[in-house]
């Protein structure tokens, strides 16, 4: 009985949605006899524009209705091989899902950062928080592919510069993942800052080494090394629970015999700015301004991507 009810409560917004359609059409009959139809053609207008809002809403909880996908995201973000031009791509890329997250009405915190030696981030770990965070985001793991007219080359050529997205959902602390102390190497050092009088005399900042993996997570946004360090285990376990669900992801594709066409450079995703122009590889999903992406205008993209891969995501 609770499994009908469950779904009787999923179904209902179906029907009321069928419901109202018919009712527009029965409208759109009666406007069609009359003399004047236009009072009603407002009416109709004004209520299938309704009806479309509900519909997308409704379609969306029902593809963000997977395991993890209402649950916060980490993401970690890595330059690729090309020195500056690769660690400014990858300063770009946290810019752009910081603007979404604000746009959208998550918050973001950037847990740890590695500054390149000239410009740019080589490395940074985001955690975005709220409802199906992990959800939306979780189709941006891969690579993206930048061309542009360097800003850095006094010869104005085209450069072309790889970024990594690693996009997991984050594990709460009831779910059971046991990590034996003799896995793990433990490192403290003194946190990032700005110098004068707030620079950190103590050593805060934590950084854990998952032994049997290689995995290497740190935190050091927290003032306590206590709370650093159980946010960086709170973020280990995430990892390891996301290499436990990709095995399992893994074995299932293997029984099914799918098999992924190999993408040239194994990007996912194109943004060339001189020819103004991104291009989602995945779905063909193309747009003209790059300039509304870079600025966390991202959501035609993630659309695009779960209703494609809804059953893959």
């Amino acid at each position: 009985m609770q499994e009908l009810a469950r779904l009787e409560g999923t179904a209902q917004p179906w029907h009321e949605v069928r419901r109202r359609l018919d009712d527009a059409a029965t409208l759109l009959e009666l406007a069609r006899e009359e003399e004047d139809p236009e009072p009603y053609a407002e009416e109709i207008r004004g209520e299938l524009e309704r009806v479309r809002q509900d519909w997308e809403r409704l379609e969306m909880a029902d593809i963000l209705s997977g395991p993890h996908d209402a649950a916060n995201a980490l993401m970690e973000i890595n330059s690729g091989a090309g020195g500056t031009e690769s660690c400014d791509w990858a300063s770009m890329l946290l810019r752009m899902y910081l603007r979404w997250a604000e746009r959208n009405g998550f918050s973001a915190e950037v847990l740890d950062q590695v500054e390149g030696e000239v410009a740019g981030l080589k490395n940074v770990t985001v955690r975005f928080k709220g409802e199906n965070a992990y959800g939306y985001l979780k189709g941006e793991h891969g690579v993206h592919r930048l061309v542009r007219i360097s800003p850095f080359d006094a010869n104005k050529r085209r450069h072309t510069s790889f970024a990594s997205v690693d996009v997991i959902p984050e594990i709460e602390e009831e779910v059971e993942i046991e990590i034996p102390r003799d896995d793990l190497k433990i490192d403290t050092y003194l946190s990032g800052g700005a110098g004068g009088q707030n620079v950190q005399k103590n050593e805060t900042a934590v950084r854990i080494t998952h032994l049997p993996t290689g995995i290497v997570v740190s935190c050091q946004n927290e003032r306590s090394q206590l709370k650093n360090r159980e946010f960086a285990m709170k973020v280990l376990r995430s990892r390891l629970a996301e290499i436990q669900r990709r095995e399992q992801a893994a074995r299932i594709a293997e029984l099914r015999g799918d098999q992924r066409a190999i993408e040239w450079g194994n990007h996912i995703r194109s943004y060339v700015l001189d020819d103004r122009r991104v291009k989602d590889l995945r779905t063909n999903y193309e747009t003209g301004n790059p300039t509304a992406v870079l600025d966390g205008e991202i959501e035609p993209l993630l659309h695009a991507y779960l209703t494609q891969f809804r059953s893959r995501a």
